[in-house]
């Protein structure tokens, strides 16, 4: 979204809910073809380990110098930001709704939210296991 706290401050209370349903469905819709790319990746590097030669170790550099997966690597990096994008306009509107004295939309921190991301938790699961 390109609108600024202020515009979404002086918009009525039917257009911003509609402004929030409208960016909570565009950070679902992008968080799912994150999550899709991201798991058609893994399934890649499974089938170059299982395909390659050598010990763990050889296929594993095989694969971290391999010219694809490093772009499909930076597709998804990428994605990845677009996504924290939207989730900031989706925090934004939620602040804003929150700010005029309604409640917090329900959604807004459930199990779709980038903060649930294994990729930016890997710490905390690793540690926990």
């Amino acid at each position: 979204m390109s609108l600024s706290a202020e515009a979404l401050y002086k918009m009525s209370d039917v257009e911003l809910l509609a402004a929030y349903v409208e960016a909570r469905r565009q950070f679902v819709e992008k968080k799912f073809t994150r999550d899709t790319h991201r798991a058609r990746l893994t399934w890649i590097k499974a089938k170059m380990f299982v395909g390659s030669s050598g010990g763990v170790t050889e296929r594993n550099m095989a694969i971290d110098v391999s010219e694809e997966f490093a772009r499909k690597g930076q597709e998804l990096r990428e994605m990845t930001r677009d996504l924290d994008l939207l989730k900031v306009d989706v925090d934004i509107i939620a602040i804003v709704i929150r700010f005029r004295g309604a409640p917090a939309p329900a959604d807004a921190h459930g199990e779709d939210a980038v903060e649930g991301d294994p990729e930016r938790e890997g710490h905390r699961v690793a540690a926990s296991d």
